[in-house]
């Protein structure tokens, strides 16, 4: 599961609820891919179905959510572009899947 999300931070209690929605996120399991994009991995449609109801009973108030359900195969087909300041390549593995 992919979630991307687009969120106000310019008052307080928009800052507030982005946070809370970060740590949910962190503790439901998901780790940050980029800023405002969380991958997390579930074994079959049963647990997809389980995160995702959590994800909606989490949504803030404002802002845009959106979740992406992929296969470990479409996932493991990402491909990562570096431009040329780049120090270093982040190599997409099967191994950073089965370490969730």
């Amino acid at each position: 599961m992919m979630v991307f999300f687009d969120l106000p931070v310019k008052t307080a209690p928009e800052r507030r609820f982005a946070t809370g929605f970060r740590k949910f996120l962190e503790k439901d399991g998901y780790h940050m891919v980029q800023y405002s994009i969380y991958a997390r991995v579930c074994k079959g449609y049963d647990g997809v179905e389980k995160h995702r109801q959590r994800l909606h009973a989490h949504v803030p108030p404002d802002g845009s959510v959106r979740l992406l359900v992929l296969t470990e195969k479409q996932y493991q087909s990402m491909e990562i572009l570096i431009g040329p300041k780049a120090l270093r390549e982040e190599p997409i593995t099967g191994e950073q899947l089965s370490i969730l």
